[in-house]
């Protein structure tokens, strides 16, 4: 193969030289070869493994919806993601996806999303009614736990209990940090398999299906109709007039779990953060907010006529996009840029860094949410969902949630900042880390 048609690329040996801080936060190792090598390099792992990471917008949008047909996703997903969480739609492939894709977006359709509404404020309100005024808090715990109880008051209304509540948190939350340990050091599987670490999280696993498994049974007991995305989702037919199989629509439930919650709790706690560091973007949110209240506006109003709030979400997951790379593999030979990709490259989009390039945005990493009033102006190089077909089916859901939790927080609190820096935690999404801040009556 011709040397042009080569990535630049970083040794294994400086792999494991970096292995400790990688295995921490693997962002500033990927900054500092990004603006060694151009903006995209193949990482070579050893082992013959190595991975493409790129920044390269253009790149991204041909793998992800201009030649989406040569590309799918690695085995990130379809295998060290899916042990844990089964074959949902997040980690199927091919004819699968296409059919669980194609039943359940009718669910996720914005007017389905509109019933759960007040499923959402409920949850919401009840999590807001924890937060102790003029003390200093760390909003994660509070939104984690806002997030998780949205999402399963949205699934089952009110067939769930608190400890099946709290247990599946544990479980997602210990499943994240094994597969991170797994994905940052994979030359320790060996380890893993030998240490039982790997087996105590599979069964992990399958304590939560065994959770799901009791309440879909409960509920086909019942035969109560509760208008809830369970009730959606088992109301669903192929083309051939089957219903999805239990084992099916354990799969689904679970990656609705740990994607639908996960995305939001994030998001929101850096939100947060960056309206209490942010005063001026926060008293024109704040005043968004407090005339819609004066009109007693419902769920729908707000979502309708908040503007403003969508640029600060849209602007916050620009800064810290919860989904912050985006995996792929192409299926053969292909060339792109003058850059040949021998058939099985597994790419790695960093949308951490194509939402942070100054080629792309102007003062990248300031908080400007006027940025989004044109959004097609930057549609080119925003993912905070990904993009083509396999973009998120539930980013409506997520925004909804965010804009509802803001609106209900703006309303009753002023924010301040504690700190001047945003610390990040990155798992398998992008998590706030000591996100403190203090709530003041407004």
């Amino acid at each position: 193969m011709p040397k042009k048609h080569l990535y630049p690329e970083v040794s294994t040996f400086t792999f494991f030289k970096n292995a400790k801080r990688i295995l921490k936060n693997p962002l500033p190792f990927h900054r500092e070869n990004f603006e060694a090598l151009g903006d995209t390099f193949r990482l070579n792992l050893g082992f013959s493994k190595s991975v493409v990471f790129s920044r390269d917008p253009d790149l991204a949008i041909y793998a992800l919806r201009d030649n989406q047909k040569n590309f799918r996703k690695s085995e990130i997903q379809t295998k060290d993601l899916a042990k844990y969480v089964g074959k949902g739609l997040l980690t199927s492939e091919g004819e699968n996806w296409k059919m669980q894709r194609k039943l359940m977006q009718p669910a996720f359709h914005k007017k389905n999303i509109y019933t759960l509404l007040n499923f959402m404020l409920e949850a919401i309100d009840k999590e807001i009614a924890r937060i102790e005024i003029n003390k200093t808090t760390d909003v994660f715990p509070i939104f984690n736990d806002l997030a998780f109880k949205v999402v399963a008051k949205s699934l089952f209304s009110d067939a769930i209990n608190s400890d099946e509540i709290a247990k599946l948190q544990e479980i997602t939350e210990e499943n994240q940090k094994m597969l991170v340990k797994e994905l940052r050091q994979p030359y320790k599987h060996w380890w893993f398999l030998l240490n039982g670490s790997l087996a105590k999280n599979l069964r992990l696993s399958q304590q939560a299906r065994d959770i799901l498994d009791s309440i879909i049974k409960r509920r086909h007991i019942s035969g109560a109709g509760e208008k809830d995305l369970l009730d959606m989702l088992m109301g669903l037919s192929y083309e051939d007039g089957t219903k999805m199989n239990h084992e099916k629509l354990i799969d689904e439930i679970l990656i609705l779990f740990i994607a639908g919650h996960e995305t939001t709790a994030n998001s929101l706690s850096f939100t947060i953060q960056l309206l209490a560091q942010n005063q001026k973007v926060q008293q024109k949110l704040a005043d968004e907010v407090v005339l819609l209240s004066k009109n007693e506006s419902s769920p729908f109003d707000i979502l309708m006529s908040s503007p403003y709030t969508g640029y600060v979400i849209q602007e916050s997951m620009r800064l810290f996009p919860p989904v912050y790379f985006i995996d792929r593999e192409n299926i053969s030979v292909d060339t792109f840029k003058q850059k040949e990709m021998p058939e099985g490259t597994n790419f790695l989009f960093s949308i951490y860094e194509i939402h942070r390039n100054q080629k792309n945005w102007l003062h990248p990493n300031d908080f400007i949410p006027e940025r989004f009033e044109n959004l097609e102006s930057v549609s080119s190089f925003y993912f905070p969902f990904g993009a083509g077909p396999r973009k998120c089916i539930g980013s409506n859901f997520a925004m909804y949630e965010i804009t509802l939790a803001l609106h209900q927080l703006l309303k009753i609190f002023r924010i301040e900042s504690i700190k001047p820096d945003i610390e990040i935690e990155p798992l398998i999404s992008l998590k706030p880390k000591n996100a403190l801040v203090r709530f003041v009556k407004r």
